[in-house]
């Protein structure tokens, strides 16, 4: 499939559940006063219902999912790993125990910016800790293990949070935002991660060219030119800008970027600089139609985005895992 098909076929699905996203609700509001509420501001309390809860819904699985699919298909091309994912680098579990903090410490209560702040506070410290442990010059592997350190430190952090809360309402509400959702979310969150999300997707965009030359191993992207320090900067700064944000606004979702890059792989011939913008679209794709399946599955029950990835991302991704070991076999 040529590129310019598969980018605008992608497009028009996104396009899509973008709308379906805007009409489909509890609120069983007709096409015609929800647009008119929506562009012209009328209609009295069908105006608040559009413009105040269901378009930073609406904009916010849009950013999420596409820097979900991104950075998932930008850290698989660098590492040259399929089983690498945006969480691996620590700064998905180092924003959560941000936030984390701000709800035990009641934070969050107090101030409402308190708990993207919190997240995004987490995901820097976590981006300055990562470069100290990989070094300077330091490689795909030490970038690994220095993600696998930081993970298991700030994920133990959360559980220890956890473990000594004395508050079983601040436990539960962590449990619930740790699931990840975009329900209750407002355009103050939008303003808060979208400049994040924008500058490290752009960021991540451009390094198409330089993983393109990557597949052909290091010393042979090095002689092409490519500098892999800045190459490593980029992809480091990038993925921690728009996956701290992400986890800011929306708690934790899982399996976007790990699943996506793989179903979109054989429709560009494995080219990086290919796969990231189709990644992009897919993972914004993706998460809109599993935030419209979570309010049309369970209206009344508040059914938890994460949850319903991990539960469709998981077994697809053991298929896709099945498939590869009969090919290797």
């Amino acid at each position: 499939m040529s590129q310019r098909l598969l980018l605008t076929l992608l497009g028009l699905l996104v396009t899509l559940l973008f709308f379906g996203s805007l009409l489909i609700g509890p609120a069983a509001l007709g096409l015609g006063e929800s647009l008119s509420a929506l562009f012209r501001g009328e209609g009295g309390p069908i105006v608040l219902v559009m413009q105040e809860i269901r378009l930073p819904r609406a904009i916010l699985g849009l950013l999420v999912g596409a820097v979900l699919g991104l950075s998932g298909a930008a850290m698989q091309g660098f590492l040259r790993n399929p089983l690498a994912e945006p969480g691996l680098i620590g700064v998905s579990s180092s924003a959560a125990l941000g936030a984390v903090l701000s709800l035990q410490t009641g934070l969050a209560a107090a101030f409402t910016l308190a708990l993207p702040l919190a997240a995004l506070t987490g995901a820097a410290l976590s981006v300055l800790l990562i470069l100290a442990l990989a070094g300077p010059r330091g490689g795909a592997l030490s970038l690994i293990l220095a993600g696998i350190a930081i993970s298991a430190l700030t994920g133990a952090g959360t559980q220890l949070v956890l473990n000594l809360s004395a508050n079983p309402f601040a436990v539960m509400e962590i449990v619930y935002w740790m699931m990840g959702s975009l329900s209750d979310r407002s355009m103050t969150h939008v303003w808060i991660a979208a400049p994040f999300i924008l500058l490290g997707g752009a960021m991540l965009l451009l390094t198409g060219r330089a993983l393109d030359a990557l597949t052909l191993g290091e010393d042979a992207a090095q002689s092409m030119g490519i500098s892999l320090r800045r190459l490593r900067m980029m992809i480091i700064l990038g993925t921690a800008a728009a996956i701290g944000a992400s986890v800011a606004v929306a708690g934790a979702i899982g399996f976007v970027g790990l699943v996506i890059p793989h179903l979109l792989r054989p429709l560009t011939g494995g080219q990086p600089s290919r796969l990231l913008p189709a990644a992009m679209l897919g993972g914004a794709a993706m998460l809109l139609a599993a935030d419209i399946a979570v309010r049309l599955i369970a209206p009344d029950q508040d059914l938890k985005l994460g949850v319903l990835t991990a539960l469709v991302g998981a077994p697809f991704f053991l298929h896709l895992l099945w498939r590869m070991r009969g090919v290797e076999a």
